[in-house]
């Protein structure tokens, strides 16, 4: 049987997020307690349910970025076909790189070729150990480091299409240019943010990945639900 391992962060009441977005609200709407209230069910057998509410922001959590995230053209999340969120993967390690530094060409070519993987196709994952790091301590949003215009555009020229980092974004948070987002658009390719438990990828080889958004209409991006298969 393959091995499952989750790269989703657990979407809680007030975690954090991005420094410019709101933290999420997740609460009780519903208890077991509460609905004894309502006389539900029959006499001895008393029907009860447990609803929780969400209020949040679609790139909160472990999310995807829709081309229409950083492209007015773009297509919005609903219009992406659902296999491009799916498909074979490799873990680069990258965990030698310091908070809010860049990675470049020379880091990506080196983790590589580390890796064993000749990455042609893949969805790449990017592993800096900053979630291990950090998380749930607030400077777990303004560490993470980024990647440069070259790198990013080094991971199109890969035909890579989806690739995916640790934290709320691939932009160092200490920089307004944002270079790698605006290379995802000029490239047409995204990225999945906030992913965890990449160090457990690390040395495993090309694996099956994927990270399928909800249908959201005309949106701009949506949370997933992320895991790798490894076949072992």
């Amino acid at each position: 049987m393959p091995k499952i391992i989750d790269l989703s962060l657990t979407i809680e009441n007030f975690m954090p997020s991005h420094q410019t977005m709101p933290r999420p609200v997740y609460v009780p709407y519903l208890t077991h307690e509460g609905c004894l209230d309502l006389g539900l069910g029959v006499e001895g057998d008393p029907f009860t349910s447990a609803i929780e509410y969400m209020g949040m922001l679609n790139h909160v959590g472990t999310h995807v970025d829709a081309f229409f995230h950083t492209n007015p053209d773009g297509a919005t999340v609903d219009e992406m076909p659902i296999d491009f969120f799916m498909g074979k993967a490799v873990c680069l390690d990258l965990t030698h790189i310091p908070d809010l530094t860049d990675i470049d060409v020379a880091d990506m070519e080196a983790a590589e070729a580390k890796s064993g993987v000749k990455i042609d196709g893949h969805i790449v994952l990017l592993n800096t150990g900053l979630h291990a790091r950090h998380y749930p301590e607030p400077s777990v949003m303004t560490s993470n480091p980024g990647l440069t215009t070259e790198a990013t555009h080094w991971l199109a020229d890969h035909n890579s299409r989806l690739h995916g980092v640790e934290g709320p974004s691939t932009d160092r948070p200490n920089s307004n240019a944002f270079p790698s987002h605006r290379a995802c658009r000029d490239r047409g390719i995204t990225h999945v943010e906030w992913l965890v438990n990449l160090e457990q990828l690390v040395g495993k080889g090309e694996f099956w990945f994927q990270a399928v958004p909800l249908k959201l209409g005309k949106g701009s991006g949506s949370p997933v639900r992320a895991f790798a298969q490894l076949d072992e």
